[in-house]
């Protein structure tokens, strides 16, 4: 017979019992759409195990208490979704989207717009800022035989602890080990302490990002229509409806002409949207 009660696991502390947490999946996917299948549990309990020692809580039951209280609500559920999100990222991934952005995108939208305006694009879900600062070497590659060109790159993620890292634009060097050489000199800062080894983008790039908090599942707008988005790898972790309502959103939010940029385990197949497949996980609004 399979039991649903809570065990002792080797840690110490009484496991979530599978009741306890379907409330917990099903809060996080209201509050945030993050789908958590039994199948995640133990990692779960594994990632809470620190915030119970940081809030000097005994057990997942008292945990549940303290989130699901008005102090709890207010205070917790920004932690909660740093431990149950997953960032992955690199610079320069999935290589192929950067060349349809300078090869087709911006060249149809200077066509459109010459100077006049500057180039908008959101990097919605940028974990630790990899995709938007390589978006922004991108873009300033371009504006280098295009006088004039300017371009304003906002990015944002549910986590604050990753923005947070975002914002410092500090990484390892051996993030950088596939960029050119002649990348990594214009765009990246030695630190002074070469013992360290890490590297820092230049003021240049880290002030033309603008980092927000950002949660999906609550309403947003901006001013101004968009004239890209990169949302990559982070609808994989919604179902079906969240996804295709979260990608409604989208398309309210990028101009007519404007295109979407997706990962490339994901697929707009069967969604009813104003979407037309430019390339294999890119679309352009119509």
């Amino acid at each position: 017979m399979v039991s649903t009660g809570a065990t002792t696991r080797a840690s110490g502390l009484v496991s979530m019992s599978e009741k306890e947490f379907k409330r917990l999946s099903e809060f996080i996917h209201t509050e945030v759409g993050i789908k958590l299948p039994l199948s995640k549990k133990v990692m779960v309990e594994a990632r809470l195990q620190k915030r119970l020692r940081l809030l000097g809580l005994p057990g997942y039951r008292e945990y549940y208490e303290f989130l699901f209280s008005p102090r709890g609500l207010d205070e917790e559920l920004v932690h909660l979704i740093d431990v149950i999100t997953t960032n992955t990222t690199e610079f320069f991934r999935e290589p192929r989207h950067f060349e349809i952005l300078s090869q087709d995108v911006l060249p149809a939208w200077r066509t459109a717009y010459g100077p006049a305006r500057p180039f908008r694009l959101w990097s919605a879900g940028c974990s630790t800022g990899e995709e938007p600062y390589t978006l922004s070497i991108v873009l300033s590659e371009y504006g280098q035989h295009l006088a004039g060109f300017r371009f304003s790159i906002m990015a944002t993620d549910i986590s604050t602890r990753v923005l947070s890292l975002a914002r410092n634009g500090v990484y390892p060097e051996e993030r950088l080990a596939k960029l050119p050489m002649e990348i990594k000199r214009r765009y990246f800062l030695r630190s002074k302490d070469k013992s360290r080894k890490l590297v820092r983008l230049v003021p240049e790039l880290r002030g033309a990002i603008d980092f927000r908090r950002l949660n999906f599942m609550e309403p947003f707008s901006f001013p101004e229509p968009l004239d890209t988005i990169f949302c990559r790898n982070v609808m994989i972790y919604f179902d079906r409806v969240t996804q295709e309502q979260l990608l409604t959103k989208f398309c309210h939010q990028l101009r007519t002409g404007g295109f979407l940029f997706i990962g490339h385990s994901e697929s707009l197949t069967g969604m009813d949207l104003p979407l037309r497949q430019h390339a294999p996980t890119v679309y352009r609004k119509i």
